[in-house]
């Protein structure tokens, strides 16, 4: 079994089976590092499983760039927006590395969570594993945990120095590239001390 399908499986409690039921109704797609899966204002109502990639979620604020999430291997991305109103997104969806992802049409999904309360539980859990994550950055946002979050992201997404720029990294933890870069300096100095 590939490892993001166990990824997948862990992160939403899917039971492997129902998870092959589900990938077995998606279309598999390529991405190239800098493609968008959906540009802020465009609209993208489809599901998607990443599969092998880095994918970052950001929007522009008075011209400054603001990363809002990371996804990887074995994680669910959309456009909120598209997704639930069908509306233009206020966020755009881009690949930090060549990519590929499962896909599903929500109107596709939705025959499936009508056929199976497995299936419809997993959509709910999606939504609440998207709500937690959006609560927990907007709760932990800021310089005084900035170190911290950058540690979690770490331990959590060790890749993502891989593949995603600084000052990207920088944006989502609400800091400047130069404050990054003095934490990370003070971890390198604590690494050094040990």
């Amino acid at each position: 079994m590939d490892a993001f399908i166990q990824k997948f499986c862990e992160k939403y409690s899917l039971p492997i089976a129902l998870s092959l039921q589900l990938l077995d109704n998606m279309e598999k797609f390529t991405f190239r590092k800098g493609d968008f899966l959906v540009q802020e204002g465009g609209r993208n109502s489809n599901f998607y499983i990443v599969s092998k990639g880095i994918w970052r979620g950001h929007y522009l604020n008075d011209g400054v760039d603001v990363s809002v999430w990371f996804a990887s291997e074995g994680e669910a991305i959309f456009s909120s927006w598209g997704y639930v109103e069908n509306t233009a997104s206020l966020v755009s969806i881009e690949a930090m590395c060549d990519s590929e992802l499962y896909g599903i049409s929500k109107a596709k999904l939705e025959v499936l969570y009508a056929e199976s309360v497995e299936l419809a539980n997993f959509g709910r859990r999606l939504f609440e594993q998207q709500l937690l994550g959006l609560e927990s950055w907007m709760i932990t946002g800021g310089s005084p945990r900035a170190k911290e979050r950058y540690l979690t992201l770490l331990e959590e997404n060790p890749e993502l120095l891989q593949y995603v720029p600084l000052k990207h990294i920088a944006s989502y933890l609400w800091i400047t590239p130069q404050s990054l870069s003095r934490i990370r300096a003070e971890l390198g100095r604590r690494k050094k001390d040990q």
